[in-house]
């Protein structure tokens, strides 16, 4: 099993070190459309592996540990997707703000996106869990590199970002938590890698 690994690893160097001196073309070999490398004159198939991480294993030596680990697993499968999404509609509203002409013409724009939001999100939101909503706040500052209490203050302005956070904090709650994956969230961040690199 060990040298299978090996030569794995090896094959995907290659194609790396090969990828990056060459220009990726594709080719017919047996009737299948390849990826290959042209190498100083010679075609070779090539392959791009995924990332696979590979992590220190876990000391899951009691059931309240497993059980913490399986539910951070699962509030990371149902949220990361909506976090996901988030960072995408920003950026789509952000550059389509920049191509209306005026200011009125953008907060019309930014109403219209409040309310859609709220059509869209508010039954998705109500199935979260407390600790799921919480865990959404922090992958949403992952994914965007800002806290949701900054997004909401850029979009719909000071007056409903103080709104939504004095909300968040009754239900104790903060929207400008922040992030931080080599502390409190190292191993948040390590479920995120794998469940993006599909190892999860």
């Amino acid at each position: 099993m060990k040298r299978i690994l090996i030569f794995i690893f090896l094959c995907s160097l290659s194609c790396i070190a090969t990828y990056s001196q060459s220009k990726e073309e594709t080719t017919s070999i047996n009737g299948y459309m390849v990826p290959v490398c042209v190498y100083q004159g010679d075609t070779i198939p090539s392959l791009r592996m995924p990332i696979l991480y590979v992590f220190k294993p876990l000391n899951l030596n009691s059931e309240k540990k497993r059980r913490e680990y399986n539910r951070l697993v699962r509030n990371v499968k149902k949220t990361l997707p909506i976090a996901k999404e988030v960072n995408r509609a920003i950026i789509e509203t952000y550059e389509y703000l920049q191509t209306l002409p005026d200011e009125k013409a953008r907060q019309k724009h930014l109403k219209l996106v409040e309310k859609s939001i709220k059509e869209q999100y508010t039954p998705v939101m109500k199935k979260l869990t407390f600790s799921q909503g919480k865990l959404l706040i922090k992958l949403v500052n992952r994914e965007t590199d800002s806290s949701s209490y900054e997004l909401v203050k850029a979009f719909l302005g000071p007056f409903k970002a103080g709104f939504y956070q004095a909300f968040a904090s009754l239900f104790g709650a903060s929207l400008k938590k922040e992030y931080h994956p080599e502390d409190e969230d190292a191993m948040t961040e390590r479920v995120v890698l794998l469940v993006e690199s599909g190892q999860l």
